[in-house]
């Protein structure tokens, strides 16, 4: 009898799990359901199983609304009507085709209009819904004549009174609006739970011909879906990349021995390694899925793009001869199984990267050639968060914003204990992983066989490409599988270096050739010393820490350190016991035999994916099966923990068959967990360290070059103060924006580095383009006033230029330049521009002598960029003190307590039981870069206060070549006054009357006043 369902992905309506729905039917004898959420199926195929582990026949449909209100339920009869309604709402969603009262002419959908919508004429696969509260309409005769068009409408959208209440919030959360002002058409009727069918059939008792229509549509209704099943290669992605499997393999084949002779040349070893790599593809019918990873890439060299092949199928030899990825697996030794083997029921999973400049094309690419019904992202569920239930329950309630922040951020212990508070307590608590908004999956691109609004609706997010309305688990379960096409600012920065080298210096790097960046000399000194800002993957202070500490100097190393600074290796202890080992390969005892046979590249310690699962396999004595059940825990999918699980007591039981201790078997467990969700496997690591080796290499030998690339690709792991200061300290000459030499990004020419306009966030970003635009058409800028005739600016946006020094070259001060804009634009209107500007000279002025502090620019600087340029921050500090020692010194005061005047570069924090505890980096008033520990107890006296400099005393720990601080206490330093702020209001004033008596005379009518033309006091000196 419930032919209208709502499951929480009826967004902000419905307050049932799917599981939670399914489970209260089977409880209360229910033998048919149909889900029907709210314009969406996200949640159908869960529903599916769900119902069929119950005995519960499932029934698939939407109910389409249109601005809340209610059209009509469609109910498919058949799978295929489920795509019938799909396109329906994909018109709607993705072309903005408008939704219709009347239902379009379904073939396998039941459609029920509710009792206000009901149109002239009714088809014969349509019906009216009738609600158990609207039985007293039936005497009216247009009604009772319309019985056998008649079914019984019995929603269900909550299950308790609590729920209910649940339902009103997210009502209320929906319409943006208090609880007190939702109206009964914004709800649910209060009847929209689960009751009895018997008890809903008594009601209906005098009309049985409305009930039998409601059990034939149950009865003609099915839901058949073919999952993909377990152990079968068979999916639902493109089948052939030609016309045929046979063909596929012939152009696979092909490729790949033209990619091998490439690669190798006459290499038996790796001709029989294709061989056998080839055999596999074939037997398992995934060319297809390499072929069109093989085009896509094909289309990306073709465009001059760089790309990275990175996870798990850097382990194939064919995708390395198909130049889908750069990692030798024979240099390597990377074993194809871990990517692909004949128990492998999905296909390969290749992670491309492209640069984020690139990635919108690659995409449309993709749409374009494999066509739009086939091709889209998978969707995910953004789910209510801790900031975003309190914001929006309190919202609900009424709360004032200032308590609202305080809900957000504070703990909910420190929570005042009011009435209203307790409830958006105690409803903020339902909501807990509720879905909130749908929205696109970072990188999964479906491509199907079949259209793939056959399977989901699809919606169009802002980025720009439709998503399904799934994610990518259900995608996975039905047979859908993903290509990963991502994007990083990483390659960004390498391709844009090499494009300014060409440019600059004419010299072509050939960068995607890995043997001029991989184990080169002063490539492997900075690395060794951590000399590696800006660089992909090896910039941050910890990776920095990490090589200093290995003293990395090839690419194994940096293979390997690229996958213990992963979080769970480094928290299970196993990074330290790496650490020492690599520094004293001769002080220690392998944990057991397996462990020294399998992973002495490693000391023993397991680094990737691979080394788990060999000692799973190897000292465990798990099967291939669990093996790959450990392989999928690895992956740091949200599942990954509960797979692990399913896993450990297989491992226990079979490691006690080995004959291994419990206590042996409960440390080699305990290391295989501190991998779960973070591990990578190897070739993931190895495609890193070739990247990360491709910008160092550029930073070694192009150094302003690669700077001015990552200050414009918006750095990485820093703010853009610390790529322009390792600019300076590689001998760059920074130079502020100016109008006649920068661009809109940062641009080099020569030594001098002009920071782009992109960086004065205050200026509106066209006129930031139109600049350098302008300048390119017609020349450069002769004055101020021939800047102002050209550039459509405003006054604000002068005055940014002005005090940032962006007309410098006219040789006047910032003072006269303030005015003279003042004078120029004071009455200015766009429409009468030229006339008011250069029709009517300005008189003659005279301003009163002008001097300006030395260090004025540098707090201009501070407040247009957010850092000085024209000087350092010790410049700017009122003490003259510059500390007892510097970084240079540190490692010869081992266990010593030094002091040292420092400025903050970033700071990590990191929760402890004894509270917060952070680790900060800074540099010294040579420039160059330490790091320090603060822990909670002096943190507690001696905690930051926001950037600057600090006084720090502290302990000095060299920990294998890498020397950090323990701070003991720390003090911000205070900076000398502003001095555009610092004069006298009494010659203030002077100057200001002077000023406005040179404009009342030009203008010859009163002087307006400062608001009108926003001349700032603080500026005039």
């Amino acid at each position: 009898m419930f032919l209208n369902c709502h499951s929480y992905h009826s967004l902000r309506y419905g307050t049932l799990s799917v599981e939670a729905l399914v489970q209260q039917a089977y409880k209360s004898g229910t033998k048919e359901l149909v889900l029907t959420d709210i314009n969406t199926v996200t949640g159908i195929y869960e529903f599916k199983k769900e119902c069929e582990n119950y005995g519960i026949k499932p029934i698939a449909g939407v109910e389409v609304r249109k601005e809340n209100k209610l059209l009509y339920i469609a109910v498919a009869k058949e799978f295929s009507g489920i795509g019938e309604i799909n396109r329906v709402l994909t018109a709607h969603n993705c072309d903005g085709e408008e939704l219709t009262e009347k239902a379009p002419p379904f073939e396998q959908v039941f459609v029920i209009y509710p009792i206000n919508n009901i149109p002239e004429t009714l088809q014969e696969h349509e019906f009216i819904g009738l609600r158990e509260e609207e039985l007293n309409l039936m005497i009216r005769p247009e009604l009772m004549s319309r019985t056998y068009k008649m079914v019984i409408l019995h929603p269900v959208t909550f299950s308790t009174k609590k729920e209910y209440h649940l339902h009103r919030v997210l009502r209320a959360i929906e319409n943006n609006t208090l609880l007190s002002k939702l109206s009964d058409e914004d709800i649910c009727s209060k009847t929209e739970y689960l009751k009895s069918e018997a008890s809903i059939i008594q009601s209906f008792e005098r009309y049985l011909e409305i009930i039998r229509n409601t059990k034939k549509i149950l009865s003609e209704c099915s839901f058949e879906f073919a999952y993909k099943e377990r152990g079968s290669t068979e999916n639902k992605n493109k089948k052939y990349f030609t016309s045929s499997q046979e063909e596929d393999m012939k152009l696979l084949t092909r490729l790949a021995y033209e990619g091998l002779q490439k690669r190798y040349g006459n290499n038996e070893a790796a001709q029989k390694r294709v061989e056998k790599e080839l055999k596999v593809i074939g037997d398992l019918k995934f060319s297809a899925y390499f072929l069109i990873t093989w085009d896509i890439v094909q289309y990306s060299n073709s465009m001059g793009f760089m790309h990275v092949g990175r996870g798990s199928g850097a382990n194939s030899i064919v995708s390395y001869c198909l130049g889908i990825t750069d990692i030798c697996p024979i240099e390597l030794d990377l074993y194809f199984e871990r990517f692909l083997n004949l128990n492998r029921t999905s296909p390969p999973d290749f992670d491309i990267d492209w640069s984020w400049q690139n990635r919108d094309t690659i995409l449309e690419y993709i749409f374009n050639k494999y066509g739009k019904d086939h091709v889209a992202f998978c969707g995910t569920n953004v789910e209510f968060k801790y900031r975003s239930i309190f914001r929006e329950v309190g919202k609900a309630f009424g709360l004032p914003k200032e308590e609202l922040d305080d809900l957000a951020t504070k703990p909910m212990e420190t929570h005042d204990g009011n009435k209203v508070v307790k409830l958006v307590h105690k409803y903020g608590k339902l909501l807990e992983k509720f879905p909130n908004q749908r929205s696109m999956h970072a990188c999964g691109i479906l491509i199907s066989e079949e259209p793939i609004t056959n399977y989901s609706a699809l919606e169009m997010p802002p980025k720009g490409f439709p998503i399904v309305q799934f994610d990518m688990h259900v995608a996975e379960d039905i047979g859908l599988e993903k290509f990963d096409i991502l994007s990083q600012r990483g390659l960004g920065t390498i391709s844009d270096t090499v494009e300014l080298i060409k440019k600059n210096r004419g010299i072509e790097v050939n960068i995607r050739d890995t043997s001029i960046s991989k184990d080169e000399a002063v490539c492997n000194e900075y690395l060794a010393t951590g000399k590696t800002i800006g660089c992909f993957y090896i910039e941050s202070p910890a990776m920095r820490g990490l090589l200093r500490r290995l003293k990395c100097s090839d690419y194994r190393t940096l293979v390997a350190a690229s996958s213990i600074i992963r979080p769970g290796v480094a928290q299970s202890g196993m990074m330290k016991e790496y650490i020492f080992r690599h520094n004293n390969p001769d002080q220690f005892e392998y944990f057991h035999p397996v462990f020294e046979e399998n992973l002495k590249e490693t000391y023993g310690i397991m680094v990737y994916q691979e080394d788990v699962i060999k000692i799973a396999q190897y000292f465990g004595g798990l099967s291939h099966a669990d093996g790959d059940i450990l392989r999928r825990a690895m992956s740091g999918k949200e599942r990954s923990i509960q797979k692990l699980n399913e896993v450990k007591n297989n491992f226990f039981e079979s490691c006690k068959n080995q004959g291994h201790s419990e206590q042996m078997t409960t440390e080699a467990f305990r290391q295989i967990q501190s991998f779960a969700g973070y591990s990578f496997c190897k070739a993931h690591s190895a495609s890193y360290a070739v990247e990360s080796y491709q910008s160092l290499y550029l930073k070694v030998y192009y150094p302003l070059e690669f700077m001015v690339s990552v200050i414009n690709n918006q750095g990485g792991f820093y703010r853009t103060e610390v790529y322009v200061h390792e600019a300076k300290m590689s001998g760059g000459i920074i130079q502020n924006p100016c109008v006649n030499s920068s661009e809109f990004q940062t641009s080099l020419q020569g030594k001098n580095i002009f920071l782009g306009f992109m960086h004065l966030q205050s200026l509106d970003t066209k006129i930031a383009q139109l600049i350098s635009e302008e300048r390119e058409r017609n020349g450069n800028y002769q004055s101020l006033e021939d800047f102002i005739r050209r550039i459509p600016i405003g006054i604000e946006g002068v005055q940014i230029l002005i005090f940032i020094g962006a007309f410098r070259f006219t040789g006047k001060q910032k003072n006269e330049l303030l005015i003279e804009a003042r004078l120029l634009l004071i009455n200015f209107k766009p429409e009468n521009r030229g006339r008011m500007l250069f029709e009517e000279p300005v008189q003659d002025y005279h301003l009163p002598e002008l001097k300006r502090d030395f260090f004025e620019d540098a707090f201009d600087e501070i407040e247009i960029l957010g850092f000085p340029v024209s000087y350092t921050p010790f410049d700017l500090l009122e003490t003259k003190y510059r500390g007892s020692v510097f970084v240079k010194d540190l490692l010869k005061n081992h266990k010593k307590q030094v002091k040292m005047l420092a400025y903050l570069i970033s700071r990590k924090h990191v929760p402890t039981k004894k509270g917060n505890m952070f680790f900060g980096t800074w540099i010294d008033v040579n420039g160059d870069y330490f790091d320090t520990a603060h822990f909670p107890d002096s943190l507690k006296q001696y905690d930051f206060m926001g950037g600057g400099c600090y006084l720090l005393l502290g302990t000095v720990e060299v920990d294998y070549h890498f020397p950090t601080i323990t701070v003991i206490k720390m003090a911000k330093m205070p900076m000398i006054p502003d001095p555009r702020y610092a004069y006298h209001k009494e010659k203030q004033y002077d100057i200001h009357r002077q000023i406005k008596e040179d404009v009342s005379m030009t203008f010859r009518k009163p002087y307006p006043q400062e608001h009108e033309i926003g001349l700032p006091r603080h500026k005039i000196s």
